[in-house]
């Protein structure tokens, strides 16, 4: 459902941690998995996930496997680097899979050595740039960052329709936005701004008396809620979800082009439930863990098979700004120098 043309991951292919083994052959669910995942009986999930939705894939996987138990450890991306980093340090394994929506991530945690390499068989069918070429991680999730607002505090024909208009003197005081510092979906966002649109345009607005909170969940709450009429950025699929149960939200994609936000998963190389995890690991790329997402969550998916939920509009309609994770990679000292400059923060 998603072209190959729509994210170039530039460099992925060619990252300089050159030299390592092929990526070992595609694994399916076996009965002799399953059986030993059982004995081991749970499974320790980091993930960037919003919580409800990251949850309700858990107890999907718990209804379909009898006896095993998924904890969920929801954080934002970077605070979930930060934590794998100190556990890291200080001997600490505890995670089985880890997910996270900073694709930069997934490229350390393979370069540092954090990853096992491991390929459901339903990663053959993604694109070729979705998946690591050595079989260690491969785009489980892609949510888009659109403009939104709330439909009760602002008309539609009123409403802003790119992200200039954001910088209208009536939306001073009125927009909500995320902190890249938390959140890597807010990373990437800020990366393909600061790379198409430019900073001068987020230097403009920190000047907007923004209201700054922490994950890319955050700001379509925000909206609902009446507590600021405008967000400038935030994930596309808790606000289709929000729309769904009936939330006073509409979306923009703006015309300068909407922000692409691909997430990436991979089981832990130590993983202390190593079946348990496969066994997890080979749901989440599943046609069922993929559909369960898109349907149940509104994320979209590269599986060739998930059908695309209806209110979800085609990204053959959007234009779309492209992740880059490799340069983002580079890039990530200075977005959050500029950041923190420009918001006052």
């Amino acid at each position: 459902m998603v072209p190959k043309l729509v994210l170039s991951f530039v460099g992925l292919l060619t990252l300089a941690t050159s030299a390592l083994a092929a990526a070992p052959a595609p694994t399916s669910v076996s009965p002799t998995l399953v059986e030993a995942a059982k004995k081991e009986g749970t499974i320790v999930f980091y993930t960037s996930i919003e919580l409800q939705s990251a949850e309700k894939v858990a107890k999907a996987f718990e209804a379909a496997y009898p006896g095993l138990k998924v904890q969920v450890e929801r954080n934002g991306c970077e605070r979930i680097v930060q934590r794998l980093g100190q556990e890291r340090s200080s001997g600490i394994k505890a995670a089985d899979v880890i997910e996270c929506s900073d694709m930069t991530a997934l490229l350390d945690w393979k370069r540092q050595g954090w990853l096992a390499p491991f390929v459901p068989a339903d990663v053959e069918k993604w694109p070729a740039d979705q998946r690591d070429p050595d079989g260690f991680f491969a785009t489980e999730r892609l949510t888009l960052s659109p403009i939104a607002y709330n439909t009760r505090m602002v008309k539609a024909e009123e409403a802003p329709k790119s992200y200039a208009d954001l910088l209208d003197p009536k939306w001073k005081g009125k927009i909500v936005k995320a902190h890249p510092g938390y959140s890597g979906t807010i990373m990437t966002v800020t990366y393909e701004i600061s790379r198409d649109i430019g900073w001068d345009f987020l230097k403009k607005l920190g000047q907007q008396q923004v209201m700054q909170v922490q994950s890319a969940a955050d700001p379509p709450k925000k909206v609902a809620q009446g507590e600021r009429p405008v967000m400038a950025d935030g994930g596309e699929y808790l606000p289709l979800q929000m729309i769904a149960s009936g939330a006073p939200i509409a979306l923009v994609y703006p015309t300068e082009g909407t922000p692409s936000i691909p997430g990436g998963a991979g089981v832990v190389v130590d993983a202390p439930h190593p079946n348990a995890a496969r066994l997890f690991a080979l749901y989440l790329f599943s046609r069922d863990g993929q559909q369960l997402l898109a349907d149940m969550a509104r994320i979209r998916s590269f599986h060739p098979d998930v059908n695309r939920p209806d209110g979800m509009k085609p990204l053959s309609e959007i234009k779309i700004l492209k992740a880059d994770p490799a340069a983002q990679e580079k890039a990530v000292e200075e977005i959050k120098k500029r950041y923190a400059e420009y918001f006052g923060l």
